[in-house]
This record gives C-alpha cells, sequence and structure tokens, in this order.
C-alpha cells in the first residue's frame, strides 16, 4: 500500500512557528487487516504536535454552516465576542436571520492587518481541513486552528468534548485496537476507524483512496437501510429536535414508531413542536420522553440549554434523576446513541433489551476515549451474533459511528 508524500500545509507550517504542524497522508488503497495493524504500528510511535489552544487576541471564525453557528453559540457561552466570521458565501448569506448583527465576510474583505494578529478557527467538518489551514496560510493568517482544538481549552466552563486528544497508547489499548481492527466486518470500517484514530491520537488527516466521508446519511448508511423494516420501534436515544427522527419516517412505513429520549427541556420543546407540526397519523405513533439513558437510575449533573452540546456534566447546574433502557418497557428494532458522551453506559444499560429485541444499533463514538476501541470491544463482546461496522461522517476526527446488525438482518445485497 504506497503511502504518498506530505502534504504542502505540512511543509509550509514548519517555517512558523505560530501553529502547530496538523499532517495530511493519502494512501492508495482500503488496508487489510495486517495493513491495519501496521499503521496502527506507525500510529503508536506518533507523537501529537497540537494541543488545546488558549485565544489570546482576537478570534475569528472561519465557515458559516451549521459549525458555524455551533462555534459562534459556543463562543457566546464561554465570554468571547469574535472579531468577525468569514464565508466565501457572506454576500449571499449576511442578510440573513442567522446572521444578524455579525460581522460577515468574504475571504478577500479581511485586512492583512487582521490575518497577522487574529486566530482563525476553522469551523468546518464536511471536508478535509489540512488543505483549509494550508490555504489560509497562503493567504496571509499566520495563526489557523480547527475550532475544536479552541474550545477543548474551555472544558472546565463547557463541556463540548469533541475536541479531545488521545494521551499515549498504553499495552491495553495497543491490545483492544488490534483486536477492534481485526473485528470489524469490513475493511472499509478498518480504514474509517484508522481515520478516527489517526486524528485523536497525532493530530494527522488520514485519507484512503475510494474512502468517502458522508455527512448526509449519518445513522442511515446503506447497510442499515437495507435492513428496516416497515414496522420498526425506533429508540431515538438524545433525539435533540427531531431530525433523526423525522429521517427515519421517511426511510420507513406507516407501521413504524418511534420512542425518543431527551433530557435537555429546551430541545424536548423542540422535538415536541416538531411532533406536533406532523399529520395526525404520524403524531400518533411517535413518544416523547423527557428522560436521559444511563447504566442504571441515578442522579447525575447535567448541563443544559447548549442544543445538541447539552450533555453529562460537572459544570452543569442541573440535576437529573436517569434510567436504563432495560427499565423502559420497550422491544426495539432500531436504536440510535448519539448522547454526548454517555453511549457506553446507556448501553449497559440496555443489554438485557438487545439479548431480547435484537434491534439494529447506530452509536456515536467521538465524543470521548472510549470511542478509540473499549465501545466497540463492549459491543464484540455482548451483542453475540452480530456484525460491527465502523464509518466515519465528517472530519476532525468526528462523526464516527458503530452500527451493530444482527446477522438475522442482514440483507442479501450485503
Amino acid at each position: 500500500m504506497m503511502k504518498i508524500a506530505p502534504s504542502a500545509f505540512e511543509r509550509n507550517a514548519q517555517s512558523h512557528d505560530m501553529t502547530p504542524v496538523y499532517r495530511s497522508r493519502l494512501f492508495d488503497s482500503i488496508p487489510s487487516r495486517a495493513e491495519a495493524r501496521m499503521l496502527l504500528g506507525e500510529l503508536a510511535e506518533e507523537m501529537c504536535p497540537a494541543a488545546a489552544v488558549v485565544p489570546t487576541g482576537p478570534l475569528v471564525i472561519y465557515g458559516a454552516g451549521t459549525f458555524g453557528r455551533m462555534a459562534l453559540d459556543f463562543l457566546n457561552d464561554v465570554g468571547i465576542a469574535p472579531a468577525m466570521v468569514i464565508d466565501a458565501r457572506a454576500d449571499e448569506i449576511r442578510n440573513s436571520d442567522v446572521w444578524a448583527g455579525i460581522d460577515l465576510r468574504a475571504p478577500d474583505q479581511v485586512s492583512a492587518e487582521l490575518k497577522a494578529e487574529a486566530l482563525i478557527a476553522v469551523s468546518i467538518v464536511t471536508s478535509p481541513v489540512t488543505p483549509i489551514l494550508s490555504q489560509l496560510r497562503e493567504q496571509g493568517w499566520r495563526q489557523a486552528v480547527p475550532f475544536y482544538d479552541i474550545a477543548e481549552s474551555f472544558r472546565s466552563t463547557h463541556p463540548l468534548s469533541n475536541g479531545w486528544f488521545a494521551g499515549p497508547l498504553q499495552a491495553e489499548d495497543l491490545t483492544g485496537i488490534a483486536e477492534s481492527l481485526d473485528a470489524w466486518d469490513d475493511d472499509l470500517s478498518r480504514a474509517h476507524h484508522l481515520m478516527f484514530l489517526a486524528w485523536r491520537l497525532a493530530r494527522q488527516e488520514w485519507r484512503f483512496e475510494d474512502v468517502t466521508i458522508n455527512n448526509s446519511n449519518r445513522f442511515f448508511v446503506p447497510e442499515i437501510v437495507a435492513a428496516l423494516t416497515g414496522d420498526e420501534l425506533f429508540v431515538d436515544g438524545g433525539a435533540h429536535n427531531g431530525s433523526v427522527s423525522q429521517h427515519f419516517l421517511a426511510a420507513t412505513g406507516p407501521a413504524s414508531r418511534i420512542v425518543a429520549f431527551e433530557p435537555d427541556s429546551a430541545n424536548a420543546d423542540q422535538y415536541a413542536a416538531w411532533v406536533q407540526s406532523l399529520p395526525n397519523e404520524d403524531r400518533s405513533r411517535i413518544e416523547l420522553r423527557r428522560e436521559a439513558l444511563d447504566v442504571r437510575s441515578r442522579r447525575r449533573s447535567f448541563h443544559a440549554g447548549l442544543g445538541f452540546m447539552s450533555q453529562f456534566s460537572q459544570t452543569g447546574s442541573t440535576e437529573i434523576l436517569t434510567r436504563t433502557l432495560d427499565t423502559a418497557g420497550l422491544a426495539p428494532g432500531f436504536v440510535k446513541l448519539h448522547l454526548e458522551g454517555g453511549e457506553l453506559d446507556a448501553l449497559k444499560g440496555g443489554l438485557a433489551s438487545f439479548e431480547a429485541a435484537r434491534p439494529i444499533l447506530a452509536v456515536t463514538v467521538y465524543h470521548n476515549a472510549d470511542g478509540i476501541w473499549r465501545t466497540a470491544n463492549w459491543m464484540r463482546e455482548n451483542l453475540t451474533g452480530y456484525r460491527l461496522l465502523m464509518r466515519t461522517h465528517s472530519w476532525c476526527g468526528t462523526g464516527a459511528v458503530i452500527y451493530a446488525l444482527p446477522n438475522e438482518r442482514k440483507s442479501p445485497a450485503c
């Protein structure tokens, strides 16, 4: 398997002392089991050149999409007013309600002085980030980093955890990762796992020929859609505003049902409003439970009011009583868990339900280091007769999902 030379960004960044080196590597094929283990060995020897970044001067957001809006909300929560937002579509969207009152500019509308003194935070994960960082440096920006590296420096007051850095691998980690790489049901999963590991361990952006990152089908990859029936009970764990539930309704028949779990009051209100907007026949098959799934029922601190960033955290001022999926009285056919780091606990609290009902599972694994191998290991050891797949649906080590399909659901096409 040929390895392409380091990217131009890596070479350029080595001549500057203001920004860490974010490497990009391209491989010409999807790795086999043996090649995946070899690449893991290489990663184990790497040192991560980056760290959490504390803004000390003007801060600029690059990207005015959904992530850029979230970044703006985050900075507002931590008391930072960005100098401006940069986006190539600035002239088209500047007057929209979403960006009212924000200094939104196109890249060619920024002064050289600001580029020299400001820290620009790339708030895009729908495309590779290293080419964007390289382009910004070529445009004269002296300090350009992924936004999540900045967010990580505020973890003591804000729980957003998508920017975590993995520590040095211990022997247990190497064994667990190697076993996970071997156990995926297809080579494509090994490629996605390695891409995830490369960013988390070494802030390297790995790409494999013919491997795409598709954010439009998160939780509904072809293997999942092919296995769904027309009368599924869908458990939407971490339902937020209903976007995933809406996708489920579109993918299944009129006999399907949804039970949604959402502990954040504002999110749950949005979900309820979405349900009320549906025709009567659709509303009748959706149930919203304003509860949080966990390994056992207990009282936990919860940081509410952060949209899809709300989560269990000691930074929160709200205390909620959690519950388990096993005590929910459900026989699910499809379970999605997107819980901002609480996924492994929720899995453990649903094992009896999984054994009895044998649902399809879609579990996010990018909010903490459990995603390196522990969640996959638990699923492999406890979900008998399942095949496991991994897909990443966005860049910067985010959007990583493990899909578990019971063998009896395997479609002829798969």
